[in-house]
């Protein structure tokens, strides 16, 4: 378990010491006792021995007894999903575009 928020990964391997999953970037979006960070990674097709395409998983842990525990996560599948999820929130923060000191209060 992660003891602070730099220490989380999303990394995993088998028994057999295989990376199964292999992060390739992460950027935390929050961090506290409330941590929110968004990785990006791959995953090992265990028939072929390559890993597939990259996926985005944005995730929510929470620290208790000293550690960081998952709390709740959400997978993008593709990179056309991202995309379309990004398109979308570019128009809803124009529509609902409020000034920043807005924001605050």
């Amino acid at each position: 378990m992660a003891e602070t928020v730099q220490d989380i990964t999303i990394e995993w391997t088998d028994d057999e010491g295989r990376l199964l999953v292999k992060q390739l970037k992460k950027e935390v979006l929050t961090s506290g006792a409330w941590s929110t960070l968004v990785f990006s990674y791959q995953e090992l097709n265990r028939q072929s021995g390559d890993y597939g395409p990259v996926k985005f998983r944005v995730g929510r842990y929470q620290k208790r007894n000293g550690v960081f525990r998952p709390h709740s996560k959400f997978n993008i599948s593709s990179v056309k999903q991202a995309k379309q999820i990004v398109e979308l929130l570019n128009g809803w923060i124009d529509e609902y575009d409020v000034p920043a000191e807005e924001e605050k209060a």
